[in-house]
């Protein structure tokens, strides 16, 4: 029996802490805002990121209404992050589509000037 309190005693307390996590409200709205950023600068589901994004963010919610609040926090905290990739991936994009505009219109220019290499 004196071996089983401690047990029972740790267990205890672990699913104390479990319960003490508060509600990720604010990371919740953090990575809602992450996922509006990049829809604004026009990432679609093209991008797996976005999708990813989405999808752990509705999967957070599920959690903090089951009262996971430890799952929820995690799954925003990713959803956040897999957004701001997703920004970050469609901005990388659209400068890359700039410099190769940028690269044919100097091509263009060379050509007309008769430098053609």
């Amino acid at each position: 029996m004196k071996q089983l309190f401690p047990s029972v005693l740790l267990a205890v307390l672990l699913m104390s802490g479990c319960a003490s996590d508060p509600a990720p409200i604010e990371q919740l709205r953090l990575s809602e805002q992450a996922v509006e950023q990049a829809r604004s600068v026009d990432a679609s589901e093209a991008y797996e990121e976005l999708v990813l994004a989405e999808s752990k963010l509705s999967a957070a919610r599920a959690a903090l209404e089951a009262g996971d609040n430890r799952e929820a926090r995690v799954l925003a905290e990713q959803a956040e992050l897999d957004a701001r990739l997703a920004e970050a991936r469609v901005l990388r994009d659209k400068r890359q589509a700039q410099m190769d505009d940028l690269t044919r219109r100097i091509q263009r220019l060379r050509q007309q000037l008769g430098e053609v290499r």
